[in-house]
């Protein structure tokens, strides 16, 4: 069975625990790439990353962006939304439909 992991500083993963999800609180990047792709080793389907980790991460994360698993999806962190979630996002649904529908 797959299962869903959050990474990011230990403010914004706390909760997520309370949720049933796997937390991996990192401060540094370079502990927070390889716990990246440890997780993309393993069964995890679902990888949420704080946007304030992932501009850190961006060359990591565009490695899993035409992979099946896992689906690498940002979050806001403790610090608020950078618009990078939203940003992908929109750039995810512009390639599937073909057009700028926003």
């Amino acid at each position: 069975m797959y299962k869903i992991a959050v990474l990011g500083d230990r403010d914004s993963v706390l909760g997520f625990k309370a949720l049933g999800l796997d937390i991996f609180p990192t401060e540094g990047t370079e502990e927070a790439r390889q716990t990246l792709h440890k997780l993309a080793k393993e069964d995890y389907a679902i990888i949420y990353i704080t946007e304030q980790l992932a501009t850190a991460l961006s060359a990591d994360i565009n490695r899993y962006k035409t992979s099946v698993t896992p689906a690498v999806i940002l979050i806001p962190g403790k610090g608020g939304s950078l618009g990078l979630g939203a940003q992908a996002l929109q750039m995810a649904i512009e390639r599937a439909v073909g057009a700028d529908i926003g």
